[in-house]
């Protein structure tokens, strides 16, 4: 039986109807790649890091997929949870080899996230899972220890040729 590549998507609850959205343009680009997928709610975008950690201590996925949503508000709330999120996901991803595509939306206001969220606009949730799947393989083509076999080989990233 050949090894397929396990991808958890880590996904803030806090804007529920825009982290749907994003999930969902997610799924159906990891879907099309042939990997396994598994979903992880968490309150919101600082949750993510931290979640990914966890899992990753666990060494039962290959890549990540960060989705959240960030909405600049009245204070400066904003600046520490867009910063501080993709702070810890850029540290897992340099310190631990963790491959993340992080989709992480930091907006002004709502029209913004549905902009980049939906499917048929900017499809951010599914441009996170390619970043996350063509991570895997530069990891996979840098660490030869790593099974050869995890990608099914149908993944297309737009002109990225190895």
């Amino acid at each position: 039986m050949e090894d397929v590549a396990r991808v958890l998507i880590v996904e803030a609850r806090f804007y529920e109807d825009l982290a749907d959205e994003l999930a969902a343009g997610a799924i159906e680009a990891l879907q099309a790649a042939g990997v396994e997928i598994e979903r992880l709610p968490v309150p919101g975008a600082l949750e993510i890091p931290a979640a990914i950690a966890l899992a990753e201590a666990s060494a039962a996925f290959d890549a990540y997929v960060a989705l959240g949503v960030v909405i600049r508000g009245e204070t400066s709330h904003y600046d520490i949870v867009a910063g501080e999120s993709a702070r810890g996901l850029q540290n897992l991803a340099i310190e631990y080899d963790c491959c993340i595509g992080n989709g992480i939306l930091t907006v002004e206001n709502g029209d913004q996230a549905w902009a980049r969220a939906r499917r048929s606009e900017k499809n951010k949730g599914r441009d996170a899972a390619q970043a996350a799947l063509r991570m895997l393989e530069i990891k996979q083509r840098f660490s030869p220890a790593l099974d050869e076999s995890m990608l099914s080989g149908n993944l297309s990233f737009g002109g990225a040729e190895e």
